[in-house]
């Protein structure tokens, strides 16, 4: 009888992990980087290309701290969790970063 209660509550204990939808990061790999046209003198942004699987996104990005160390981080490889408006990362120290996207484009050739 102890065995039967104890399967019952274990399977009623993983039953709600089959229902909650779970956020999917994906590869991302930053193709271009270019300095905003419309920066200012006191905050320098930047527009970022990112590919995520067959599509490109150009978001906007703000450096903390005056860093522009991402002027020199075409190629780098990063997880991105791509959102309606914005797509998410972590940073260097695992906090979660917001970037808003600007637009995005198809990654395949266009015949001509």
């Amino acid at each position: 009888m102890l065995k039967l209660i104890c399967m019952t509550c274990i399977c009623l204990g993983t039953f709600p992990a089959f229902g909650q939808s779970a956020s999917k990061y994906e590869v991302a790999t930053i193709t271009d980087v270019k300095t905003h046209q419309d920066s200012g003198p006191d905050v320098v942004t930047y527009d970022v290309s990112v590919k995520v699987g067959d599509t490109i996104y150009v978001v906007l990005y703000t450096p903390p701290l005056e860093m522009n160390t991402v002027k020199y981080a075409a190629g780098r490889e990063l997880l991105v969790l791509v959102g309606k408006k914005a797509i998410t990362y972590n940073d260097i120290l695992g906090q979660s970063r917001e970037v808003p996207i600007v637009s995005q484009r198809s990654a395949t050739k266009q015949p001509k």
